[in-house]
């Protein structure tokens, strides 16, 4: 069985306990450059660029956003509650909790198609076993994109594009060119356990070629965005694309042999990596799935 994580709970019954957790005394503001802010504290990262326009926002964090502490730290901000455009970075609850009042203050919430998808539609949860409803219509993205795209909001130039399979698959990167700051959500993992949404079309190998895809994209003097921690720099996701690397090679050859996670694990498959784990078993059961998920292009004497 799956290990719990922060997701579980949240796409649960949202219990008390978490949603306690996640109260306004817990929010943080921090500056990422000039009028660009990191809003954290109450799920996913929430980023925050002020434009003449009104407000663009990067996530809309879990679902207690609807009442706090997002509502009251957005009022602090010079362009107040007007919320021009609302990315989504991937469909999972703990990036778009806020999507519903966002919505109904008329704002345009932009998001890959996949994710669109998602959450118009009930969509099915293998740990709670059960299929969660579709968001309300208005907490819905009402504008989506395939491949890449731009935009100029206040004079300010804005990219997005898609990250296949890094960690759903409907994962997107938002590249504010000007402060050279990109969010990707949770296609990048520095402070914590990559995680691999292998149900929802994550994989390993989407993993490191988003990742490869980022460091193309950007320059040495770039600041990424995760959906947990602080911002960070390059040399944090050239580690973690080579870490990735590293495994994807030794998975691809595992899987191919037909060894169980529990063999797996028990046989080194995890070691020397370059980064420590917190639950190592279930990155190995997670990345086992999503292997199997694309074993068309493993090889043509697949075991």
């Amino acid at each position: 069985m799956r290990a719990v994580s922060r997701r579980t709970v949240l796409e649960g019954a949202f219990g008390a306990a978490a949603l306690a957790a996640l109260r306004p005394a817990a929010a943080t503001t921090a500056p990422i450059a000039s009028e660009l802010m990191l809003v954290s504290g109450f799920g996913g990262n929430v980023v925050a660029l002020t434009t003449s326009d009104g407000l663009v926002l990067v996530d809309s964090g879990a679902p207690i956003a609807r009442k706090g502490p997002l509502l009251p730290i957005l009022e602090q901000l010079p362009a107040g509650l007007r919320v021009h455009t609302l990315f989504n970075t991937h469909w999972h609850l703990d990036q778009v909790g806020g999507n519903e009042w966002i919505g109904n203050s008329g704002a345009t919430i932009v998001a890959h198609e996949k994710t669109r998808l998602h959450l118009a539609t009930p969509t099915y949860d293998p740990v709670e076993d059960r299929y969660r409803p579709p968001l309300p219509v208005k907490a819905q993205p009402n504008e989506s994109f395939y491949t890449t795209a731009e935009k100029t909001i206040g004079g300010r130039r804005i990219d997005y594009g898609y990250l296949l399979e890094a960690h759903t698959d409907g994962d997107a990167y938002v590249y504010f060119r000007d402060a050279n700051v990109i969010a990707v959500g949770d296609a990048i993992a520095p402070h914590a356990d990559v995680e691999l949404d292998w149900f929802g079309g994550g994989w390993l190998g989407g993993r490191v070629d988003s990742l490869q895809q980022l460091l193309k994209i950007t320059d040495a003097r770039t600041r990424f965005v995760p959906s947990y921690g602080d911002p960070v720099g390059r040399d944090a996701v050239q580690a973690e694309h080579d870490t990735c690397k590293l495994l994807f090679d030794r998975f691809f050859e595992r899987v191919r042999k037909g060894e169980t996670p529990e063999y797996m694990l028990a046989n080194g498959i995890m070691e020397s990596t370059g980064r420590t784990w917190n639950d190592a078993a279930k990155f190995v059961h997670d990345a086992n799935k999503g292997f199997w998920g694309h074993n068309n292009t493993l090889s043509h004497d697949i075991v």
